[in-house]
């Protein structure tokens, strides 16, 4: 009896934290074996903007996984040095826009479009609270990005729709980033710039007046698309078929799951807006993305015009050389693109977005605004585009705002 008594049994504690972790051993186990099954790639952004929107959504929905994808995002600012480090294998894919596409592709890079998720721009010029006409620019400073940017083929195109004549009746201003340019209006430096939604909701409250809306312009623009080599297509083209499917899935999902995305939004824009974040959704999510995402020839045919002046390895090329939809056109013909809007289905979510409260509203696309500053030129002349190569640095992973 009193050896019995002497005998220490296990706490029942200690018994079930035994049992935990072995579970958590085995669960473990598992988790690094579905890991090991998905294909780590990184993919790179060069701005942060609703043009983003089949990216971000893609990531965060689990989209990318759900096709064997363990991706990472890299912010690179800049697309010209978003483009470079495409070229050199440091990140498998690029959202980017357009222009740096075809920069690349004619100095031999071999790099192209396989989908195109803004075609046109979601830019307003945004300009200081005593202009009201578009007469009134000149004399005036406008700051773009760089040479060759989208924001200054934005600004220029626009200067020459009014009749005015870039660098001489209206001074264009090299700035940097977009908040950079706001900064700089804000301040007085400059007296307009080019902003893209939702930094424009931002401008309006403050008092600035759109002057120009590009979306209403009717102007065709890469302006933001998913771009690989043509090497990773020939070597890897179940991956590349994988990542269209992810990202028409994610659009398919956002133009259906509002609250979502304006949390992701809150997220990736880094503000609580909701008006902010409501106009990007409305004007670029529903109204500017388009379902099935293909890249727009007669925007390349559009860039490669106002590359010719400078390049004359952009004269007499074909926009098509620039473009491999493939994957695209497979899906869309195999009808996967169609049953993505007839299914309900909903992704596990990649983590939690801070969640959204917002009035009931439908989720139907809205019609672009009707509001353009004055009549514009019937032809414009495409300005020029810098292609100076950017030295490649090294990557980083840090989120600021910024679009080109």
């Amino acid at each position: 009896m009193d050896r019995y008594h002497t005998e220490k049994r296990p706490p029942l504690l200690s018994v079930m934290l035994y049992i935990l972790g072995l579970l958590n051993l085995v669960f473990a186990f598992d988790v690094t074996a579905a890991d090991k099954s998905l294909e780590k790639i990184r993919i790179a952004y060069s701005g942060i903007s609703g043009s983003q929107t089949p990216l971000w959504v893609a990531y965060e929905q689990g989209f990318f996984r759900k096709y064997g994808l363990d991706v990472e995002l890299v912010y690179i600012e800049g697309a010209a040095l978003c483009i470079q480090t495409l070229v050199s294998g440091n990140v498998t894919a690029a959202a980017v826009s357009g222009a740096a596409v075809i920069q690349s592709n004619l100095q031999g890079s071999g790099v192209v479009m396989t989908a195109g998720f803004l075609n046109t721009m979601d830019y307003e010029l945004m300009v200081s609270s005593d202009i009201t006409s578009p007469d009134q620019l000149r004399g005036k400073s406008l700051a773009v990005s760089r040479p060759g940017s989208s924001s200054d083929f934005a600004t220029r195109y626009t200067v020459e729709k009014y009749g005015l004549v870039p660098d001489k009746d209206v001074a264009i201003v090299q700035i940097g980033s977009q908040p950079a340019r706001f900064a700089a209006l804000t301040s007085g430096k400059i007296q307009g710039a080019m902003v893209a939604i939702p930094v424009t909701a931002k401008a309006k409250k403050m008092g600035f007046n759109e002057l120009a809306d590009l979306q209403m312009l009717g102007l065709e623009y890469p302006q933001n698309g998913l771009a690989v080599t043509r090497g990773l297509i020939g070597s890897k083209p179940e991956l590349v078929r994988n990542l269209t499917k992810a990202f028409v899935e994610a659009i398919a999902y956002f133009k259906t799951h509002q609250n979502e995305t304006l949390a992701i939004y809150q997220k990736y824009l880094k503000t609580d807006d909701m008006d902010a974040l409501k106009e990007t959704y409305e004007a670029v999510g529903l109204n500017l993305i388009s379902e099935k995402p293909y890249p727009t020839i007669k925007g390349i045919q559009i860039v490669l015009r106002q590359l010719a002046s400078k390049d004359p390895k952009a004269q007499g090329v074909k926009a098509e050389q620039f473009v491999d939809s493939t994957f695209l056109t497979e899906l869309d013909k195999s009808g996967f693109i169609d049953r993505l809007y007839k299914s309900t289905q909903v992704v596990t979510t990649r983590g939690q977005p801070r969640p959204v409260v917002l009035t009931a509203k439908s989720n139907a696309p809205v019609k672009n605004k009707t509001k353009v500053a004055a009549t514009p030129a019937l032809e414009a002349k495409p300005a020029a585009v810098s292609t100076t190569s950017v030295p490649t640095a090294p990557v980083s992973a840090e989120i600021e705002v910024d679009k080109d």
